[in-house]
């Protein structure tokens, strides 16, 4: 799915399918934001006014590019992982496997918008270096790019939790949300000051 086209992609989002759905809109805008922390690290990097941060912001780029290839792999993973919980919603219920490969298949689809959570999350921490030290004339694409890790974490966050809800080892799922929870709740509010603060510079 990575390779469609933007039409061809919102155009099957927009359909009546399984996938791409939250998730994979989830993993392309947490790509979208991250690739906007690069744009900015590229137009500060050699420039005279941004010398003394060179080296810092040229390994704040390199891993953005690295973030942002990660999160749009993660479009096709989520769907791929989506496929075989489908199947195995369907196995009939009187099947005594039907619990053991449904509760298999859901930590297979919790897996995709976990790494998502978890790769916003440092990609919003980038944007916090990006809003601080980045070229003035590409600052809001610093906070745009908050904005949109910000709502790709939230995204993915529930797409996991859409999973660990119907997990019988509550013991697993609940160590699953915590993780989801504490980190949604700690870099959303992160990201919130990146916009805040960027924002506020044009009023």
């Amino acid at each position: 799915m990575k390779d469609m086209t933007l039409s061809a992609f919102t155009g099957d989002l927009a359909d009546k399918k399984a996938v791409p759905g939250g998730g994979g809109a989830s993993a392309l805008a947490g790509a979208l934001g991250a690739a906007l922390g690069s744009m900015v690290g590229e137009l500060t990097l050699g420039k005279p006014k941004y010398a003394a941060v060179e080296e810092e912001m040229a390994a704040l780029t390199a891993r953005a590019k690295e973030l942002s290839g990660a999160l749009l792999a993660l479009v096709d993973a989520d769907a791929e992982a989506f496929a075989p919980l489908s199947r195995a919603y369907a196995i009939p219920r009187d099947d005594p496997d039907r619990g053991r490969e449904l509760e298999r298949c859901l930590r297979i689809a919790a897996g995709p918008p976990l790494d998502m959570v978890r790769l916003c999350c440092e990609a919003i921490e980038l944007m916090e270096g990006f809003a601080a030290m980045g070229s003035a004339l590409a600052v809001s694409d610093a906070a745009t790019g908050a904005a949109l890790c910000r709502g790709a974490l939230y995204g993915a966050a529930v797409n996991v939790k859409v999973n660990t809800r119907s997990m019988a080892d509550r013991a697993y799922a609940a160590s699953v949300n915590g993780e989801v929870d504490r980190l949604t709740e700690e870099y959303g509010r992160r990201a919130e000051k990146v916009y805040a603060d960027v924002y506020g510079r044009f009023c």
